[in-house]
């Protein structure tokens, strides 16, 4: 009997953004088969559990929990386990921590799916992304980070309830550090075919312009407010997750603010930064040498040097 071709999909950690991202994939139908495991064994087969009971509402999928053993194959393993941040410790502190984690997990995802697609989403990303290419010894295009497609999606919304349109017609980017030194590609910007100042001059009533200064910063700190308020976030990243697994599975070659390996644009070598990158189902196709304004281009190459020297203080060797 010849074995039917699946897509089969495993997910490295069961907490809030794991289980959403598992709960988002079923919903959207992408998977044949879905295995979560996580280090507490009750917790990945309760939500594999309670996920399953749902099979009668949604395309046939398997859903289970189970070992590393079982993630056997897989076409894309998605990695959303860490330890975050506590009151008092520093960026450095919650790398060293999570190399330490992602020293237990990488190699055994290697040994099982060694063809596998590595799609990093634990904080920070773009360094653990770096830590899981070295980890891997995986190609480049084959270990991505979910980078700032969070970040691009919230920054569209904003700007759509600023203008007062559909979220899908605003076409606009966030690069860099998925973090506090992230930055929004204006130069890149467009609504309509116009720049985001030609569109509020021609149709917005109620601004003067300084929406491209505020609203940056709200989406900067859209973490921050949203942690504030229920301790985590968890929804929309687990539909970004999903849109850049889709994007792998489908071969659709496009274009998303994955994080990718830099080896030399922008004068930017050997690390992983968010930029507009061709995703398909080899992976990171093609990182896009876009043209930036010059500030913006500066502004990258300082978010660089930050996360560089975060690197060269860590653990990592």
């Amino acid at each position: 009997m010849i074995k039917t071709k699946t897509n089969k999909i495993s997910i490295i950690g069961a907490g809030f953004v794991g289980s959403a991202t598992a709960f988002a994939l079923m919903q959207d139908g992408i998977a044949s088969e879905i295995v979560i495991v996580d280090i507490n064994k009750d917790k990945a087969e309760g939500e594999a559990m309670d996920l399953a009971h749902g099979a009668a509402f949604v395309k046939s999928v398997d859903i289970k929990a189970g070992d590393y053993a079982d993630t056997k194959d897989s076409d894309i393993v998605i990695i959303t386990a860490g330890i975050g941040q506590k009151p008092g410790e520093t960026r450095l502190d919650i790398i060293n921590k999570n190399l330490k984690v992602f020293k237990s997990i990488v190699p055994e995802v290697v040994k099982y799916s060694p063809n596998s697609i590595l799609l990093v989403v634990s904080n920070p990303v773009d360094i653990l992304t770096y830590i899981t290419y070295k980890l891997s010894g995986f190609p480049k295009e084959r270990v991505i980070g979910s980078g700032t497609v969070l970040d691009t999606s919230r920054l569209k919304y904003m700007l759509s309830e600023h203008f007062d349109i559909d979220a899908r017609n605003v076409h606009t980017y966030i690069i860099g550090e998925h973090g506090d030194s992230e930055i929004t590609a204006w130069s890149l910007t467009n609504i309509a075919g116009m720049d985001a100042d030609s569109y509020c001059q021609t149709t917005c009533t109620k601004c003067d312009g300084s929406f491209k200064k505020q609203i940056p910063e709200q989406v900067k700190d859209a973490a921050y407010d949203i942690i504030n308020r229920k301790g985590y976030t968890n929804y929309a990243i687990a539909l970004a997750v999903t849109r850049i697994t889709e994007a792998i599975l489908r071969d659709e070659n496009s274009i998303l603010t994955v994080s990718s390996l830099f080896n030399g644009q922008y004068g930017i070598e050997d690390l992983y930064l968010a930029i507009p990158t061709i995703v398909n189902r080899s992976g990171a196709r093609r990182i896009l040498d876009v043209k930036l304004a010059k500030d913006e281009e500066e502004k990258l190459v300082e978010s660089a040097k930050i996360l560089k020297e975060h690197l060269s203080k860590s653990e990592i060797k």
